[in-house]
């Protein structure tokens, strides 16, 4: 991949489309680290070199951005990669639309950073607009929309009136992947979280033996 970066480099130039989308896959392939200070500094780089020479809107340039918003999020610099995601969100939607995967990502994404500062409100917003995306793009029982399931439920836990959700993504799991699966497995230790939370120890114990937790 080194390779043929320098040969993209050295046949059209640094900056050129393709030299720049292999620096993208050889950045990525190769971090050993997501918060190592230097992969940031290299992601913040290309996003400023992609923006100038293949434009904002470029599809390339876009997952470089997002992925730089996820390693800022996990890097605990949340302000940022608010800025980072809206810019991000704002792109994908003129040039994807509001029901792409990529748009509906984005969105995910911002309720990840607010989740991150317990601004819950403010996430529940984000993943209910994902949720309302994904359910009429990939419709309510796709594993991905399942997801975004638990992410609202996550949050709507601060609220106690995530019980409804927590059984709808389980049952969807459950329905599409089978009792035994990782997804449905997460699933049912969440809800376990939950009920043990609530205090309803019947519906505790059927939980535990229904999924062996």
């Amino acid at each position: 991949m080194k390779q043929e970066k320098e040969g993209y480099e050295e046949q059209l130039g640094r900056n050129s489309e393709k030299a720049l989308e292999a620096a993208y896959i050889l950045i990525v392939s190769t971090a050993s680290d997501y918060s190592d200070a230097e992969f940031v500094e290299k992601m913040i780089d290309l996003v400023k070199r992609m923006e100038r020479v293949l434009g904002e809107e470029n599809v390339v340039n876009l997952e470089t951005l997002n992925l730089l918003g996820v390693t800022l999020d996990d890097n605990g610099e949340y302000e940022e990669a608010i800025k980072v995601h809206e810019r991000c969100l704002a792109r994908r939607t003129k040039v994807l639309g509001e029901e792409y995967q990529d748009t509906l990502n984005s969105l995910n994404n911002l309720g990840n950073v607010y989740g991150s500062l317990k601004n819950y409100e403010k996430a529940l917003e984000y993943y209910e607009r994902d949720l309302r995306g994904s359910e009429r793009l990939l419709g309510k029982k796709h594993p991905s929309t399942l997801r975004t399931v638990m992410n609202v439920c996550k949050t709507l836990l601060e609220y106690g009136k995530a019980e409804p959700l927590y059984e709808r993504a389980l049952q969807g799991f459950e329905s599409q992947f089978g009792k035994d699966h990782d997804d449905t497995m997460r699933s049912a230790k969440e809800f376990e979280k939950f009920v043990l939370i609530s205090g309803n120890e019947e519906r505790l114990e059927v939980l535990r033996n229904i999924y062996a937790l």
